[in-house]
């Protein structure tokens, strides 16, 4: 009898602790459980450590998909080739204008399409590993851009009646130093090109890519070049009403193409586990009981935190035409970083997310992807660069494309 009761005793400590353990894993109700809607090819995370050229990993991460799905290929493509390319021209424009725009780290979705078409490109081994040539094991441009600022800044602001043009090839010496010399000629599967005949072979046709936005402040249909800093090259963007413009990246992803966004990642609905939703501040205020009620007394990391606790329950804004066009007017809607959209899904709940390429490395619950709500990109997009064949075919006749 003794030795029964301590076998049941045993059994019922095993089931409780079974019990305890499933209930530990099981995951709280209101995290997400995504069902993927659309997934289109990408290529593998990148890291851009700490340097400012998302705009440089996102774009050639964009390109790579353009390419696996015109010709199967998968291609790893040189952001040292472009980043070299384009602080050169953009030290042009500053000395140009004698130092009256920006000379930084930023760039736009055009910098790696201009460079691919006017330059070519090169794959990832044929120049140095990044951070390599300083001994980093990924890019740092903290010592770079101590050097390079300075020196451009120098040039543009010269007192001097007239400037010699020897600082171009000082400041390219910089640029090899910290990037790599860009190759003038290499092989790449025992075939010689230049960057020009490599950017030739990958199957692109460079007239297929337009940018799209959406404001008021510019008639719609009509294409300008969005006001900001980085967008430097002053490149033209169609203006679509902002449900057309989503209605695009929808059409997109369903056909089988990736888009290159850029946008606002500052927002505290965008968190660092691998999420983005467009929070609403007033509901998270009015939500009672908890420390929910403090939402406006707490500090940026500790509402990401909140945020990544409430899940698919974060309250969020359903964006319009006119908020996108009050908070880019009161700076509030930035061009702070740039990410591949490849795909839709949807929670338990039904709520539709993108599916989003980061360049941070595997970082986050999603190892490098991020889950970013419809409302989200909606209220949080600059612009984006898109295959003009992805647009439907009722906005391209109304664009004239």
């Amino acid at each position: 009898m003794k030795k029964i009761l301590v076998v049941a005793l045993a059994a019922m400590v095993a089931c409780g602790a079974s019990a305890a353990d499933k209930k530990s894993k099981a995951k709280p109700s209101n995290k997400p459980v995504f069902t993927v809607v659309k997934e289109n090819k990408i290529t593998s995370i990148k890291n851009q450590s700490r340097s400012g050229t998302c705009w440089d990993y996102s774009t050639l991460s964009y390109f790579e998909s353009e390419i696996l799905k015109k010709t199967g290929k998968e291609y790893d493509l040189c952001e040292s080739f472009v980043a070299n390319k384009t602080y050169m021209d953009r030290a042009i424009q500053v000395v140009r204008f004698h130092g009256d725009c920006q000379f930084a780290q930023g760039g736009s979705a055009y910098d790696p399409y201009y460079c691919m078409k006017n330059y070519g490109i090169c794959p990832e081994d044929a120049m140095p590993f990044p951070g390599s040539l300083y001994g980093d094991s990924l890019n740092n441009f903290n010592e770079f851009f101590s050097l390079l600022e300075p020196y451009v800044a120098a040039v543009a602001k010269n007192k001097a009646d007239k400037i010699s043009n020897q600082w171009k090839p000082g400041l390219q010496s910089i640029l090899d130093s910290y990037l790599g010399k860009c190759p003038e000629t290499f092989t790449y599967e025992g075939k010689q090109y230049t960057p020009q005949s490599f950017a030739a072979s990958l199957g692109l046709d460079w007239n297929d890519y337009v940018s799209v936005t959406s404001y008021t402040h510019h008639p719609f249909y009509t294409a300008f070049a969005v006001e900001v800093q980085d967008n430097w090259r002053f490149p033209l963007s169609y203006n679509l009403p902002m449900d057309e413009m989503m209605e695009v990246i929808d059409n997109a992803i369903m056909n089988g193409y990736t888009v290159a966004w850029g946008g606002d990642v500052s927002e505290p609905g965008f968190t660092r586990d691998g999420l983005a939703y467009m929070v609403d501040g007033k509901k998270m205020q009015s939500l009672k009981g908890s420390d929910m009620a403090r939402w406006l007394g707490l500090s940026a990391s500790k509402r990401r935190n909140l945020i990544d606790s409430l899940g698919v329950n974060v309250p969020e804004i359903v964006p319009t035409q006119e908020q996108r066009q009050e908070r880019f007017d009161n700076w509030e809607l930035t061009d702070d970083h740039g990410m591949l959209i490849f795909g839709i899904a949807k929670d338990q709940n039904g709520k539709e997310y993108y599916m989003v390429k980061n360049s941070w490395g595997e970082t986050g619950a999603y190892k490098g992807i991020w889950y970013m709500t419809k409302n989200f990109i909606a209220a949080n997009t600059m612009d984006y660069m898109v295959n003009k064949n992805a647009i439907p075919t009722k906005i391209r006749k109304k664009l004239g494309i």
